[in-house]
Formats: C-alpha cells, structure tokens, sequence
C-alpha cells in the first residue's frame, strides 16, 4: 500500500526536520513571458557586441586605447555573458510555462533557442576572421580561438539537457496535486519523502509544489519515492 503523502506545504520560510535537515520554502515560480522578452534581450545585445567585434576586424571600429586583439577579446566576452544569461533565462521560462511535444522538433527548436542564438553570436565573427586578410597572424589566431571556444560554451551552456513538455507538467500536477515535494541545491529530480535515502548527502532542501520543482529545473520524480508512493506514470530517475 502506498505511503500516505504529504498535503500541506510548509508556510514558514526555514524548517529544521528531525534529522537536521534545513527546509527552505520555495520562492514563487516567477513571470515566463517578462524572462522572455529579457532573454531576447540580452540575445540582441549580444548581437550587438558580435557586430562591433566585425568593425574591429574589417577597420570600421577602433579604441586607440586598446590594441586589437583585446578589442576582440572584450566584445567577444561580452558576447558570451549575454548568450549564457539569455539562455539561463530562456530555459527558466520554459520550465514556468513549458510547451507541447506533440510536435518533437518544434519542441526541441522551442528548448534550445539559446543554441541557435549562440550560433548566430559567434559562427558569422569566426567566418569573418577565418577569411579576413588583413589582421596580423597573431590576432587573428588569438581571436578566432577566443570565439570558437565562446561558441562551444555557449553553446554546452544554452542547450536544455532537462527539458519539460506541457503534458509533463500537466500530468506531475494532477498526480501529485498540491503534495510538498523537496530537492536538494545540486540535484536533478524532486521527492515526495524529505526522509528519502537519495537525500542523505545534503542538509538543505527545498520545499514546495511540483510546479515550483519543474520550475526549478527537476523535471521528474526521484524513481525511490515514486516506488514508495507507487506512481508509476510520471517520468522518473530511472
């Protein structure tokens, strides 16, 4: 017989169980479309550094006070902190306000924006470098290093390796309702059991709905709990 859960969320902001455990009540799920809008953003400003860093090459731009190389260097640092922030929040709001995967490959499209704007950030400023003739040898390596390996973090860093849909989300909430579920700071799925024995490496939690959890980035129910609680349709560690 499944364990009876827990229905009512814990209202105070820190908790100390009985083992020492420190429960945090989760913050509110926060605005999808505001998280948008500011990751499309910092996605054009991030455009906006690429195309500066393009007059640097082709002579258009130059800050006298600053050799070459650090020109590009900067702007393409730039680049990059605006890529990775952008894509953070990008795929924040999706796990707010996830879409369907009815249809798989606007579903991947949708969760990996921040891929494809990493690509539109960096690939034309490596394309430009790779064929311009006129930056001295030592620049133009040190810069086109310094936007392939931005590229590559920036593109690790957009892509969604945790993805959730909307019928995932829609079927977590009906499951499980307003249980309290809870998740460690580094982990990757959420508990329906603070007492879990996954969770005997970490003294802090955090509590709240299963939609704060998703929201939070733990897409599915830690596959020990969802066998102490015998659910067997909702997506698990397994």
């Amino acid at each position: 017989m499944a364990e009876k859960k827990e229905h009512k969320i814990i209202q105070s902001e820190v908790e100390v169980t009985a083992d020492g455990k420190k429960i945090t009540a989760a913050k509110p799920v926060g605005n999808s479309k505001a998280l948008r809008i500011g990751a499309i953003c910092l996605w054009v400003l991030g455009l906006v550094f690429e195309i500066l860093a393009i007059l640097v090459v082709v002579g258009k731009l130059n800050l006298k006070f600053m050799p070459t190389v650090w020109q590009l260097i900067l702007f393409l640092v730039l680049d990059l902190i605006c890529v990775i922030i952008a894509s953070q929040m990008w795929k924040k709001a999706n796990h707010i306000s996830p879409m369907s995967e009815k249809n798989k490959f606007l579903f991947w499209l949708w969760n990996n924006m921040g891929v494809i704007a990493s690509l539109v950030c960096f690939a034309p400023i490596i394309i430009i470098l790779l064929t311009n003739k006129d930056l001295d040898k030592k620049t133009k390596t040190i810069a086109t290093v310094v936007a392939i390996i931005a590229l590559l973090i920036a593109g690790v860093a957009s892509y969604d390796f945790n993805p959730v849909s909307k019928e995932q989300q829609e079927a977590a909430m009906t499951e499980l309702g307003d249980t309290v579920v809870y998740w460690a700071p580094f982990g990757k799925v959420y508990h329906t059991h603070s007492d879990c024995g996954s969770l005997n490496q970490t003294d802090t939690l955090t509590s709240g709905t299963v939609e704060q959890a998703i929201a939070e980035g733990r897409t599915r129910i830690c596959k020990h709990c969802a066998h102490r609680d015998n659910i067997t349709d909702l997506p698990s560690d397994e």
